[in-house]
């Protein structure tokens, strides 16, 4: 993976970083024993898949066709 640019997009980074903060939220929550507040960390995981895709939308994503093809050998098959 170090030789690709796999998520390396502000797209990604943006969708991560709020899933995580959404992660954390929840986590909290759990601990306190808060169903609601659980459910609202979960709510912002899901905003931040949703974050993710309209940036990618907006042109903020890796292009397609940027990814390398897998090449599977020849003993594999």
């Amino acid at each position: 993976m170090a030789g690709s640019s796999h998520g390396h997009t502000p797209a990604a980074w943006t969708g991560v970083i709020i899933a995580f903060i959404g992660f954390c939220v929840s986590s909290v929550f759990t601990v306190l024993a808060d169903p609601l507040g659980f459910w609202a960390g979960l709510v912002i995981v899901a905003l931040g898949g949703v974050v993710g895709l309209a940036m990618r939308a907006a042109g903020l994503g890796q292009p397609k066709g940027t990814h390398p093809t897998h090449q599977v050998a020849a003993s594999e098959h």
